[in-house]
């Protein structure tokens, strides 16, 4: 099942790659359910249930073309956001750290960042913005101190996004702000839509990547990730409370701007592809301050 943000509702989407339709959740469930992503998150079960039981003739009543720029993150206001880092040990390596043991780094992108696939970011005065795709999840049950092995049930679905950083606020001391820096407006996009675990063969393995005006900059695969979904969302419960809705991503492969000898940033005029296999891609443009 592929749920995406439509205006604001949710929507199912359907049909071949490139030629998405899509029926709003609220028009094809009879106002069952709102479309309201607060509520289908909080009954992810029962919605997913009924969407299985939808019959084509149901779909194809209520569905229109798909236009991607009506599209925003999928689950677009979470109670809370987790960002991972150096969750790949080549990535780890070419930031200059020791893969972590235990748990890597975790620190929040804020919702004031979050945006659908297609979009155009202004880069900030600062400078240095670079890109980091990543797989992510976003949760579809309460959790609590879980097993791994409880976790892929517990998995609303998964999207592609990019953790949109500008290097020099990140890093200039007294302490980093990987927050703030990871935050600025457009820098969170997500989408196209999203992917329930049981539509991929093997969710722990997807290919991913980006490219900046045609030129692959990342590639790798989810099953290097250091800490596995089952494994860092177990991780995670141990000390927090994860709730429906709410939004992880998991980290990025090698590849980034800041690891490169030179360092490369975007530049305005650049485009940034960036994709999953079995989800979709994002596409961002970069402008520059006016």
């Amino acid at each position: 099942m592929r749920i995406a943000n439509l205006r604001g509702r949710g929507a199912l989407v359907h049909g071949e790659r490139g030629q998405e339709r899509t029926v709003e959740i609220a028009a094809a469930s009879g106002g069952r359910f709102s479309g309201d992503f607060a509520e289908l998150y909080a009954n992810w079960d029962t919605v997913r249930e009924w969407a299985a039981a939808l019959t084509s003739e149901e779909i194809d009543g209520h569905s229109v073309a798909l236009d991607r720029s009506e599209l925003g993150a999928p689950s677009p206001a979470p109670r809370q956001v987790f960002a991972v880092g150096l969750n790949y040990r080549a990535h780890a390596a070419e930031s200059g750290f020791d893969a972590p043991e235990h748990l890597p780094p975790v620190f929040t992108k804020y919702v004031s960042s979050f945006s659908g696939p297609d979009t155009t970011v202004t880069i900030p005065e600062e400078g240095s913005v670079d890109w980091e795709v990543e797989l992510v999840v976003v949760i579809g049950q309460t959790l609590r101190c879980v097993e791994p092995s409880q976790v892929w049930a517990a998995v609303a679905g998964l999207t592609v996004g990019q953790d949109i950083s500008e290097r020099t606020s990140q890093l200039r001391g007294p302490a980093p702000q990987f927050g703030l820096a990871k935050s600025f407006p457009g820098f969170s996009p997500q989408g196209p839509w999203l992917v329930t675990p049981d539509e991929f063969a093997d969710p722990d393995d997807l290919e991913l990547g980006c490219s900046i005006d045609g030129e692959e900059v990342q590639k790798g695969r989810t099953r290097d990730l250091i800490f596995p979904i089952p494994s860092l969302i177990a991780a995670l419960s141990q000390t927090v409370t994860l709730f429906p809705g709410d939004v992880i991503f998991t980290g990025t492969p090698a590849g980034v701007g800041v690891g490169r000898e030179p360092k490369r940033f975007l530049q305005p005029g650049e485009r940034l592809d960036s994709w999953i296999e079995g989800i979709g891609a994002l596409q961002q443009t970069f402008v520059a301050t006016r």
